[in-house]
């Protein structure tokens, strides 16, 4: 492998499994219904915004008539407590079997999410539901929005690495389309209808030696100085409010490229060295601008447009689906890992599959 790694044992992805919820949105539906709340008679002028996405389906919690309806937070965060558990049980009770192994042999538990709050967090409402053991160490993880999937990664094979013989399990979930406010007619709102969805990814990583699997890292973050506007959260009386403030694609485009080279210069490496590459899909625009930064032809990210295009953007889990993806369609060689979130952040990791 040519990027270099860092001293100690090698962190390893045992197990990566993925989860979506029963009900699919359909673009056109959720277009059709979205523009008549958002601008009666204007199909035509903004329907647009709907097929550039390049989405043709997504997942939800809650079937699509909910949205035509306002909610209070405490009724959106009582579902994200539902659904998000029940999920996360479902990938977890998945990547285990596939890992084969039996919860008590989990040994710490990193969990991410950005969509909903959760005090007592989620992975202390999984230990009786997946029969963790009562000793695990649990490291709830919040407000990394959509870097949150390989951020995950890269705690999850730390902790790895500071104890070689454990066995830690990878949660996320994003109930991204829960966030929909009925009453907000911002742009921001409107832009999230066309692009959020929602899923649940777990993982196992461990260096053990009987840990077979991806070779995990190395691992990196850079966060732009006076950059908290781009992207996020505010809190509203009746949820979570998205924020996207500012031309995302071209900050990608400008300000990516000097970020991605110091990674790879740091480790030993060039855009040379990469066998393919898992980036999380903000959106359509998001993977040109990103294409570009990686000298790619136009249309070369397939398995980020694949996901995108099945699920939509379901921020931090959505690194987790390319990264299934390619490695059912067995990728092999070294594969970057991108995904930018709130901060602004970018996050870069390296799987060898």
């Amino acid at each position: 492998m040519p990027f270099k790694r860092t001293d100690g044992p090698t962190p390893r992805l045992a197990a990566l499994e993925t989860a979506v919820p029963p009900h699919v949105l359909d673009q056109e539906e959720v277009a059709r219904r979205a523009i008549a709340l958002f601008a009666p008679g204007a199909f035509e002028r903004m329907a647009p915004v709907y097929r550039n996405a390049e989405i043709e389906t997504r997942r939800s919690c809650v079937p699509i008539d909910w949205y035509e309806q306002p909610h209070s937070f405490p009724e959106r965060n009582a579902l994200f407590l539902e659904h998000g558990t029940a999920l996360l049980a479902e990938a977890a009770g998945k990547a285990l079997a596939a890992a084969g192994l039996q919860p008590g042999e989990i040994d710490a538990v990193v969990t991410v999410c950005s969509t909903g709050v959760a005090t007592p967090s989620l992975d202390a409402r999984l230990v009786d539901v997946l029969g963790l053991r009562r000793d695990v160490e649990r490291l709830p993880v919040f407000g990394l929005g959509c870097a949150g999937g390989v951020m995950g990664l890269a705690r999850a094979a730390a902790l790895a690495k500071a104890d070689p013989n454990s066995r830690v399990l990878l949660l996320v979930v994003e109930l991204c389309a829960l966030t929909f406010r009925h009453a907000d007619r911002s742009k921001s709102n409107l832009i999230a209808t066309a692009l959020f969805g929602d899923g649940a990814a777990a993982a196992v990583v461990s260096c053990r030696d009987d840990a077979k699997g991806p070779a995990l890292g190395p691992f990196g973050e850079h966060t732009w100085p006076e950059s908290l506007d781009v992207m996020g959260w505010d809190v509203a009386e009746d949820g979570l409010k998205v924020v996207f403030s500012r031309d995302i694609p071209t900050l990608v485009r400008d300000e990516f490229g000097p970020v991605l080279h110091a990674f790879l210069d740091r480790h030993g490496a060039t855009l040379a060295d990469v066998a393919g590459y898992a980036s999380h899909p903000g959106g359509a625009k998001v993977l040109d601008a990103l294409e570009a930064v990686f000298g790619l032809a136009p249309r070369a990210l397939e398995a980020p447009r694949d996901v995108l295009r099945e699920y939509g953007n379901m921020s931090s889990v959505t690194v987790l689906f390319i990264l299934r993806r390619l490695m059912d369609r067995q990728a092999r060689g070294p594969h970057l890992m991108t995904a930018l979130g709130p901060g602004f952040t970018a996050a870069l990791g390296v799987a060898e599959l």
